[in-house]
């Protein structure tokens, strides 16, 4: 056995899971997502998918991909650089940049690939980029790949973000970097301080609408929009894996900074450009988002429904005020115990643990679609009240009740 096979072998973490009987990962879906999903033949409710606005089965999502196969082909065999550029590409990004309010956009093949693309080449040797402690991964590792300076701030504690902001030099580059819906915690980012700050000390902002986009703002343009802010953010990026139902990402701001990233973003320049299938789909999706007004209303609805469900029988839901609701758990062995427990009866929930979340912070994340029923939702907290106080993590008195997030 080599070195590397060597010191590889020493991670058992998976087996010892396993082993318990409690492993929670990459499991078979033999369906269509929906809010029931087919798992080794048996029906379980969804609620572990970001599919915000139930779109991955609307039939003019699947008939725009299977006709834009039919049209293209499978793929492009190339990079959006060289040979990869569709009318269909063109002619979304256009689209995007509208609905979000931005001159101009591009599209990656994955969200993952914007902000690992984006935030690693904006800024320079001598600038900054300050992020919340938060972000999700792909801001992290764009970051990482940065020859900028790399400073974090407290989760949406404005007084951190200032703290950092004073240690910068005024003349430098500063990007502030935030999700605009933390897709753990489900809380929404302070934008309208976040942008009073950064008037203040000079600093540009860019907000990743993963988990804003389809869910926040009018039409479900985002929590830029939200918040009314659109034009005091210099980036905005959204993925098509949520709300628009299929696979890829962009970018969007003004002419002159899209530009330079077409140009300069490495993982846009050597990346195979997006399926035509894939581009075809968001693009329909986003078509309905617009056109369909009433799904929105609705996740709103049953989100509000849950929050007030969870919070009267007792659940710590933390800061949430959106369709994601982290149902905490504070302990590993219990987290990975209580999601085996949902499963078998009947509830697909996502488990969190480090590195998504620290050690004292795991949960389990309940995320809703706009396709989900109150009778499925009051299935789906019965299992998890029963669950949860099987295993002490919440207690058998009932507490009162919290405020519920009107939006």
């Amino acid at each position: 056995m080599g070195l590397l096979q060597e010191k590889l072998a020493k991670y058992t973490t998976p087996q010892e899971v396993k082993a318990k009987g409690v492993y929670p990962y990459f499991r078979c879906i033999e369906s269509e997502q929906d809010t029931e999903v087919m798992m080794n033949g048996q029906k379980i409710l969804m609620f572990g998918s970001n599919s915000y606005l139930g779109l991955t089965n609307h039939p003019k999502v699947i008939e725009a991909s299977v006709e834009a196969t039919r049209k293209y082909g499978t793929g492009c065999a190339g990079s959006r650089f060289l040979n990869g550029t569709l009318d269909l590409h063109i002619e979304l990004e256009k689209e995007l940049a509208e609905f979000v309010g931005k001159e101009d956009a591009i599209i990656y093949s994955t969200g993952f690939q914007v902000n690992l693309g984006v935030v690693s080449c904006v800024t320079g040797r001598e600038d900054y980029i300050i992020c919340d402690e938060l972000d999700h991964a792909s801001i992290v590792e764009g970051r990482r790949l940065s020859f900028s300076q790399a400073l974090k701030f407290k989760h949406n504690n404005m007084k951190s973000l200032e703290k950092v902001l004073q240690s910068c030099a005024p003349d430098k580059i500063k990007l502030i970097v935030v999700d605009g819906v933390f897709s753990m915690e489900g809380d929404i980012a302070n934008l309208p301080e976040i942008v009073r700050l950064a008037k203040k000390y000079n600093a540009s902002i860019m907000v990743d609408e993963a988990h804003g986009l389809g869910v926040l703002g009018n039409q479900g343009r985002g929590t830029c929009d939200h918040f009314g802010v659109t034009n005091d953010v210099d980036l905005i990026m959204g993925t098509f894996s949520k709300s628009l139902a299929a696979i890829g990402g962009f970018i969007a701001g003004d002419e002159s900074i899209i530009n330079y990233l077409r140009h300069n973003s490495r993982s846009y320049i050597f990346s195979a450009s997006n399926t035509p299938a894939a581009t075809a789909a968001a693009r329909a999706a986003l078509q309905i988002m617009k056109s369909e007004p009433e799904r929105l209303r609705h996740l709103w609805d049953i989100t509000n429904y849950s929050l007030k469900c969870f919070r009267e029988l007792g659940f710590e839901i933390g800061n949430t005020s959106t369709p994601i609701i982290p149902l905490y758990v504070r302990d590993m062995e219990k987290t990975f115990l209580v999601t085996k427990m949902l499963f078998d009866e009947g509830v697909f929930v996502n488990p969190v643990i480090p590195p998504a979340c620290s050690l004292e912070d795991t949960l389990i994340r309940f995320s809703l679609m706009a396709t989900h029923t109150k009778e499925q939702i009051d299935f789906a907290v019965d299992k998890l009240e029963k669950c949860f106080k099987k295993l002490g993590i919440i207690a058998l008195s009932t507490p009162a009740t919290g405020p519920v997030a009107v939006i």
